[in-house]
């Protein structure tokens, strides 16, 4: 029998081929469960026992509901994951005309596996303003696009031309990894880069398209007319775009047993996915808020893979200021919130390394997360997890409790560690962390795999944790 959430996350996964997309879906399914969206930029007037959600730059979302029995000063309970993947992102100045080609300039972010993006079938997502006139006024509308037909891709070089391609193939980002949008033969044939209309494959049903005869010097016009065409708008009203290349192969369950899942963007949009998800279930009936002393949370942040220094990233004050605004909404004392922080816990939950059984010794001896073994709970003595003894003990609690498994993971002592937003945030914010993820490989490739298995374990934990976490930590004293 199919795993259902496993079925689901393929659904969130297929619906989100960037973080805008991403923060998108989880809006969809937020209002659907009952939640109420705010806005930063207004007052927040919030009641016990309701949910509520905001959005920064359409790339970050917060969402949170609130206990019955809340007061200023309990605990906020967390689980963050970020809603970012490495990925080829198209420059300011994308048109590039070299041998005959039309190609388009992007630039690397984060850190990907670029070799796995050469012959793959690409096309390109994101957002775009555009100008709109009505009634003789004219406005600003953020829309996202997503062309769904391959409409690129960067070929590899024959074999016969680099014959010692297999002893070592090095990506150079700047000249590589440009992909080939058409031939300039072609465009001048189809008259596409005049603009005099053209009928092309990325738009459907092969509707002819007006071009407008003013030369962007900027994008190709084939380019633009695809983005126009998408969104039914004229090119010269596309006033900037925040675009990148994506694979247009769906997510799946795969492997000769279906044990698998194979996707793009399994980090982090699978714990952005069972985080979510959670908290919506663990919120849906109406009396999962009766007892309930704190505010359960979910905090999905852009710009985790290049360190999360943004307005958006949570380095920025998003969290710090969510906390703020909810304790205040209840009491005007400010000496609530350094109490409130203190009471609170994080769950930072990012994908975590699986053992790879053609690179056993990448992993140290004790630390070798399986895949199908439940969540990965990550250590760091230097800190580049947040992970303590304290944190750690009351994450594993509750999966014991439910018979859920665990493992933990350390990197070897002769390797450099990577980092996540747990340590971020716990010195940034001050609040208790454990970093965690669910085992995977193929990392930052653009087609990655986990277990199915470790999906369920991963939601099921993450629910557990929202409706039993304000009960056990009262039962553990630390700083008295």
């Amino acid at each position: 029998m199919e795993n259902p959430v496993a079925i689901d996350l393929l659904d969130f996964l297929n619906a989100s081929p960037t973080a805008f997309h991403a923060v998108d879906e989880a809006k969809k399914r937020l209002r659907s469960a009952g939640y109420t969206q705010l806005s930063e930029r207004d007052d927040w007037k919030l009641e016990a026992g309701k949910k509520y959600y905001f959005t920064r730059n359409h790339s970050t979302i917060v969402a949170f509901a609130v206990g019955k029995k809340y007061v200023a000063g309990n605990g906020i309970f967390i689980i963050g994951a970020h809603t970012d993947s490495p990925c080829l992102k198209l420059k300011p100045i994308t048109k590039v005309t070299k041998g005959g080609y039309l190609e388009v300039g992007v630039q690397p972010y984060g850190g990907g596996l670029w070799h796995t993006w050469f012959d793959r079938d690409l096309t390109i997502a994101g957002r775009v303003i555009i100008r709109e006139k009505k009634d003789g006024s004219e406005s600003y509308s953020h829309r996202l696009i997503r062309i769904e037909e391959p409409i690129m891709r960067i070929p590899t070089l024959a074999i016969h031309l680099d014959r010692e391609v297999n002893e070592g193939f090095k990506v150079n980002k700047q000249t590589h990894l440009a992909p080939v949008l058409a031939t300039s033969v072609k465009a001048e044939l189809d008259k596409l880069t005049t603009g005099n209309g053209f009928t092309g494959t990325g738009l459907g049903d092969g509707k002819k398209i007006e071009g407008n005869t003013k030369t962007n010097e900027k994008h190709h016009p084939l380019l633009l007319q695809l983005i126009s065409a998408q969104l039914g708008c004229e090119p010269d009203d596309i006033c900037d775009f925040e675009l990148q290349a994506c694979d247009t192969q769906k997510s799946i369950v795969a492997g000769a047993l279906k044990e698998f899942i194979f996707s793009g963007r399994l980090d982090n949009l699978c714990m952005s996915f069972c985080s979510l998800k959670a908290l919506i279930d663990s919120t849906s009936s109406e009396s999962s808020l009766q007892e309930e002393t704190g505010v359960r949370m979910v905090a999905l942040f852009d710009h985790e893979e290049v360190g999360s220094d943004s307005a958006q990233g949570a380095g920025s004050p998003v969290t710090l200021d969510a906390l703020s605004r909810i304790t205040s909404s209840f009491s005007s004392d400010t000496k609530l919130l350094p109490k409130a922080i203190q009471n609170s816990y994080l769950v930072s939950a990012d994908m975590a390394h699986a053992l790879h059984p053609n690179y056993m010794d990448k992993h140290e001896e004790n630390h070798q997360p399986k895949l199908h073994g439940g969540l990965v709970i990550k250590h760091n003595a230097n800190q580049r997890y947040a992970t303590n003894a304290v944190t750690a003990f009351l994450f594993r609690e509750i999966a014991a409790k439910h018979n859920l498994p665990v493992q933990d993971f350390v990197i070897r002592s002769d390797m450099l560690c990577g980092s996540t937003i747990g340590p971020i945030l716990a010195s940034g914010v001050g609040i208790r962390t454990v970093d965690v993820g669910t085992p995977q490989l193929s990392m930052h490739s653009i087609r990655e795999m986990c277990a199915v298995d470790d999906v369920k374990h991963s939601y099921e934990h993450f629910v557990a944790f929202f409706q039993e976490f304000s009960h056990l930590d009262a039962k553990l004293a630390v700083d008295v």
